[in-house]
């Protein structure tokens, strides 16, 4: 895991942002603050999410929201030296040789690809047995990643019930005329809290966990296109070869 630095920086200017403009227009910042506007906002949009999820994806979404501001590990690099490396000893010593390198694969899907090798599955039944975890892998870590859009699209609106709430609170006080403009100006409140919460948090962190899931993916295609190689029994140098299209640098 790394700190995702551009993710912490971003929230906070955005955050910034908003609060020099209330300030420079005026207006005070204890105006932006207030609980019930933060408590119908975050209440309902959370509810309304919770409302189109299944309970696994719906926890396994809040979980992977750290993944915006601490990244996984996904190092391809590393991966193609090592698919390399075993490239090289099959080539020696044979396939049977990379059998000690079963148990010391952590990940159960890894693991299961070696052993797949090393029991002889020929390059075709290999790849389409290791495809099959890979797409439902994606699927899940995708509708996960979705439950923070889902929340974006909810958050404005939820916003904009609690902006209603708010003015019929004020209509409640007509009698009193000096607290009508206080009174509305806590009601947008709402407003703010809902549109910003969706395009400042709940939008960008579901764009950035999609750019994760992508990321994940492509390194567990590494892994398989590099096992197919040696199933195929590819010279190293061309897997290597092959291995680093994947992350091939676009020029500028």
């Amino acid at each position: 895991m790394r700190v995702d630095r551009i993710s912490i920086a971003g929230l906070l200017l955005g955050l910034a942002a908003i609060m020099l403009g209330q300030v420079l227009e005026g207006g005070s910042l204890s105006s932006l603050f207030q609980p019930a506007a933060f408590v119908i906002v975050l209440g309902g949009t959370l509810g309304a999410t919770m409302l189109q999820t299944r309970f696994p994806i719906f926890m396994r979404g809040m979980r992977m929201g750290r993944w915006a501001f601490v990244a996984p590990s996904q190092v391809p690099d590393d991966m193609i030296r090592r698919l390399v490396a075993w490239a090289q000893l099959s080539r020696r010593e044979g396939i049977l040789a990379l059998e000690k390198q079963v148990g010391n694969e952590s990940d159960p899907f890894y693991r299961k690809g070696v052993q797949l090798l090393v029991d002889g599955a020929d390059a075709t039944r290999l790849r389409e047995v290791m495809e099959v975890e890979i797409t439902t892998y994606e699927n899940t870590l995708r509708q996960a990643a979705r439950v923070w859009d889902s929340a974006a699209g909810y958050s404005p609106t939820i916003g904009i019930m609690g902006a209603v709430l708010g003015l019929i609170h004020v209509m409640e006080n007509l009698a009193d005329p000096t607290r009508l403009g206080a009174g509305i100006a806590t009601a947008f409140v709402a407003t703010i809290y809902g549109v910003g919460a969706a395009n400042l948090v709940f939008l960008p962190i579901g764009r950035k966990l999609q750019t994760h899931v992508s990321q994940l993916i492509a390194v567990r295609e590494i892994f398989v296109d590099g096992l197919v190689g040696i199933a195929n029994g590819d010279n190293p140098r061309i897997i290597e070869g092959r291995l680093l299209g994947y992350v091939a640098q676009v020029p500028e």
